[in-house]
């Protein structure tokens, strides 16, 4: 469920065939996105086993609002008094995060391929997730004042608001949903961006794929699949060969 330090500093937790992270730098943590709402104990259980506490996070910042990216949120701004950070174009989403634009209907995808995976979802409390009552807004280009400074990488079509977070020193992008390395709507693997039914705009997240190129990093780590280790240049080629499902 934990895998410490699979870039300098950063942890990631990955269940329910989704990934949030947590940053550290000097003993302050920042949180990337915040599964769903089960992740919560798992939340206090990695902070425990990296040898901190809740105090010590000092922001969680959303790649996007999607429902099974902010499973937590609000708990952790609620009992933590931990500020959550968004994109100023999806603090609307954080609203109704599962009123989201889409190309496709999710339930078009539905199969017994994925069933697995739905209903790994609904276990972990994807239906109860709720609106996020107070954000702090960011825009397209900054460099986040929280622990490990992120710099901000505009890389909307999955939602209006998406970015993916840089850490140039570091050479690791987290890619949110910009680009993946399972897809659980067709459950594929692989470099690719996510499928029509949870896409706002499929061409302009291909086209977003630059910004991941030209950091040059070599690891990429998604909000769902396995890390991306090696040229970034070369998983954005795969996803645009890839396309769109």
């Amino acid at each position: 469920m934990l895998h410490r330090d699979i870039a300098d500093g950063v942890h990631r937790v990955g269940e329910y065939f989704v990934n949030w992270y947590i940053v550290e730098e000097d003993g302050h943590l920042t949180l990337v996105d915040a599964g769903l709402p089960s992740s919560w104990h798992s939340l206090l259980g990695a902070l425990k086993e990296i040898g901190r506490a809740p105090r010590d996070v000092e922001a969680l910042v959303l790649t996007h609002a999607h429902f099974d990216h902010i499973g937590f949120a609000e708990r952790a701004r609620a009992e933590l008094g931990i500020p959550v950070w968004v994109h100023e174009n999806d603090a609307p989403l954080t609203k109704r995060p599962w009123m989201y634009m889409t190309e496709r209907s999710p339930l078009s995808y539905l199969s017994r391929d994925n069933l697995p995976i739905v209903s790994s979802l609904v276990r972990a409390g994807a239906p109860r997730v709720g609106p996020i009552c107070e954000v702090r807004r960011f825009g397209d280009e900054e460099t986040l004042d929280v622990p490990g400074s992120p710099r901000v990488l505009f890389t909307p079509g999955h939602t209006l608001g998406h970015v993916s977070l840089h850490f140039p020193e570091r050479e690791v992008v987290i890619t949110g949903d910009a680009l993946v390395t399972h897809d659980p709507y067709t459950d594929t693997r692989g470099p690719r961006i996510v499928a029509r039914g949870a896409t706002a705009d499929s061409e302009r997240a291909l086209a977003s794929l630059e910004h991941l190129a030209g950091t040059g990093v070599v690891t990429l780590l998604p909000g769902h699949g396995e890390p991306w280790t090696g040229e970034a240049g070369r998983a954005v080629r795969e996803a645009r060969r890839v396309g769109v499902l």
